[in-house]
């Protein structure tokens, strides 16, 4: 669970408190704890939030690569 690590990481570089990230989940500050701490799994919608809100792409957050690539932009057709 690499992304546990991550997500606890990408908040404290960018300076926010756990209810503040809880409070765009949508979720109770204890509740974000447990994902931070691994006592419960983070839904796949708040990892999209997350690499959104952190501008990093999913294999990033979820651990999968070292590099933060930016989160797919929507193209127009």
């Amino acid at each position: 669970m690499h992304y546990i690590k991550r997500i606890r990481e990408l908040r404290e570089d960018n300076d926010y408190t756990q209810r503040e990230v809880a409070a765009l989940l949508s979720v109770g500050q204890r509740t974000y704890a447990d994902y931070e701490y691994g006592k419960t799994r983070i839904p796949l919608g708040s990892m999209i939030i997350l690499a959104k809100f952190y501008d990093v792409d999913m294999n990033y957050i979820c651990g999968i690569s070292h590099v933060k690539n930016s989160f797919p932009k929507k193209k127009l057709v």
